[in-house]
């Protein structure tokens, strides 16, 4: 797993709002890939993605692995080096328009790798999880509830460490690959009201968008 890079500058935050640059994140996550497949995976424009690497790379949040020779020209293959958390500061700073942006292109991205990952089979793992609970809460409470989750990603961060050093020691035997999403909005500005009653099923596996 990619380690975190904490943004405390807006403008930062703003830079990756667009939509391609979310894409080319989460496709280069936990794997290499040239500019030239990533356009034809996601469907953008050849010029359009390699803009977009190169601002990626600008930004610290992707890095050039190796150099391939084809046909005459040389492909560039890049990595992600690390995965952007956004502060809570700089988020506020961050225009509404900026966060819908990025937060629509996160949701677009996990929604396509959950598919995936269930369509695959992903959640039938006996103590896989995926839970919605619709609650209503006070502004103590909802602070509770961030700092709750807070501190859960340091925890998921810290099992995931773990277990690297293990792995290490025992030649990556048992390795699982999995992702953990984390979200916390409020549900009462979606249109169709969330049922009263919490729905629970027995799926665990999540990712954060932030």
């Amino acid at each position: 797993m990619k380690p975190y890079s904490d943004i405390t500058d807006p403008r930062v935050v703003k830079a990756l709002a667009h939509p391609v640059r979310a894409q080319i994140l989460g496709a280069l996550e936990e794997r290499v890939a040239s500019p030239n497949e990533l356009s034809r995976e996601l469907g953008v424009p050849l010029g359009s993605v390699s803009y977009h690497v190169r601002r990626l790379v600008g930004l610290g949040f992707l890095k050039l692995v190796k150099k391939t020779p084809r046909r005459g020209a040389v492909e560039h293959y890049y990595t992600a080096i690390a995965r952007p958390r956004i502060t809570d500061a700089a988020w506020g700073d961050v225009p509404p328009i900026v966060k819908r942006a990025m937060v629509s292109a996160t949701l677009e991205n996990v929604a396509r790798y959950v598919n995936t990952a269930a369509g695959a089979g992903g959640f039938d793992i006996p103590d896989a999880h995926l839970t919605r609970s619709p609650i209503t809460v006070d502004a103590e409470g909802w602070r509770a509830l961030a700092v709750e989750l807070e501190a859960l990603t340091g925890r998921v961060q810290q099992i995931a460490a773990d277990s690297a050093a293990r792995l290490a020691a025992d030649d990556h035997r048992g390795e699982l690959e999995a992702s953990v999403v984390l979200m916390l909005f409020r549900s009462s500005l979606v249109d169709a009201a969330p049922p009263a009653v919490a729905e629970s099923h027995r799926p665990r596996r999540r990712e954060a968008i932030r």
